[in-house]
């Protein structure tokens, strides 16, 4: 059935915002060429999104400098600030943006685990306030993503209890949603949103199908399959560090995962290793865990090849996480692992080339391995890209249909 006027203006207002926003500025021209619609319906559509404040003229385009083609519309990128925060065992990170994702401030604190749940809730939710203020947005967040481990209910979008994990991490949510009454504050597992990072500009870029792998004071999995993040019936996809896998002391539990993948693959287990070949933490980052210093600490000394005491650690390291990788490969057949994850990070190229072969030994289904190229900022990244998702569905008209002339 055909579009009814009104749905087809909606349809099109969208896609010309999508186009904006992926492409930045363009002409009413262009957005005739791109989108296929008629001169009239395109002045139409730029006359109705200028007057809702949602785009505006940005400058002129080439050398034409007369008529309404050669002006450029550009997103209003004021019309919404967003925030991404990323809530760690140790710490809290934020980063205040406008709609279009230009980094307004950012700042992080640290939080001691002693200080107990009501002044860590403070400190973190100070720090949001005065990291918005300095963006120029106080009092004025549309939207607020947060990464945190743990389970993320998926009907509720709470987080779950989770052993181990401090209580400030729940209560933070209630907080953020209470002194920021304006804002729509949404909360996702820290690995699905690391994943979101790596399929948009990092290792998956070009990746439809694939896992990233968490490697970091626990371990856990974020399972992207036909471009879509799966999170399963209870929000648990990628929970690895329950997977029974030879090589533990026992089996894991519902309440510890210490028999299973994690007590293969957890920090402290990778830091028992590198305390048996002798290997000391380089280089620790502020709130890291012990584990990636000591890993990177391995990588910078693999360049020698009499360093027998390197060689084997990450060797019985890349065994111990091909377990896990050939166990995923085996249910998901991914196609392609990204190594993240302070660990991951830190192993790189070294520790991913180690792996692969291990895993080509262990399963018939062809696996790529991938290390990711984003540092300690995928979870930020992840957080803002959900949170200018939700912002834009909530202030464009909502369709990713393509345009109706």
């Amino acid at each position: 059935m055909p579009a009814s006027p009104s749905t087809a203006r909606v349809i099109n207002d969208r896609f010309a915002l999508r186009l904006l926003m992926e492409q930045g500025p363009l002409t009413a021209g262009q957005l005739k060429q791109q989108t296929g619609l008629s001169r009239p319906t395109v002045a139409d559509l730029v006359e109705r999104l200028s007057a809702a404040g949602l785009i505006e003229v940005v400058g002129e385009a080439g050398e034409q400098r007369r008529g309404p083609n050669a002006r450029l519309y550009g997103i209003v990128a004021d019309r919404a600030h967003l925030a991404a925060v990323d809530v760690r065992m140790e710490g809290v990170s934020v980063i205040v943006c406008d709609l279009l994702g230009r980094v307004l401030a950012e700042a992080s604190v640290p939080i001691d685990g002693d200080l107990g749940t009501g002044p860590a809730v403070e400190q973190a939710v100070a720090l949001v306030e005065r990291t918005a203020k300095e963006g120029g947005a106080e009092g004025r967040l549309h939207t607020v993503g947060i990464g945190a481990p743990g389970l993320i209910d998926p009907g509720t979008g709470e987080l779950h209890d989770a052993t181990g994990l401090p209580e400030w991490h729940r209560r933070l949510i209630a907080a953020l949603t209470e002194r920021l009454p304006e804002a729509r504050v949404t909360v996702e597992n820290e690995t699905n949103l690391a994943a979101l990072a790596e399929q948009r500009d990092g290792a998956a870029h070009d990746r439809d199908t694939f896992v990233l792998l968490w490697l970091g004071n626990g371990t856990g999995a974020a399972v992207v399959l036909d471009g879509t993040l799966r999170r399963g019936a209870s929000g648990g996809t990628g929970e690895i560090g329950f997977l029974p896998v030879p090589g533990t002391t026992g089996v894991p539990s519902a309440t510890d995962c210490e028999g299973g993948f994690h007590g293969l693959a957890g920090a402290a287990a990778i830091e028992h290793l590198g305390e048996r070949y002798g290997l000391t933490a380089l280089d620790p980052e502020p709130g890291e865990p012990l584990a990636a210093g000591v890993v990177r600490a391995a990588v910078a000394r693999a360049g020698d090849p009499d360093d027998t005491g390197a060689h084997r650690f990450l060797d019985t390291l890349a065994d111990r996480i091909a377990i896990g990788v050939a166990s995923v490969a085996a249910i998901l057949d991914p196609g392609c692992v990204v190594l993240g994850g302070e660990v991951g990070r830190a192993g790189g190229e070294e520790l991913a080339a180690r792996v692969e072969p291990r895993v080509r030994r262990m399963s018939p289904l062809p696996t790529e391995i991938r290390p990711s190229p984003l540092g300690g900022t995928a979870v930020l990244k992840g957080a803002l890209l959900t949170a200018r998702s939700r912002a834009q569905d909530s202030l464009f008209p909502y369709t990713n249909a393509p345009a109706t002339p």
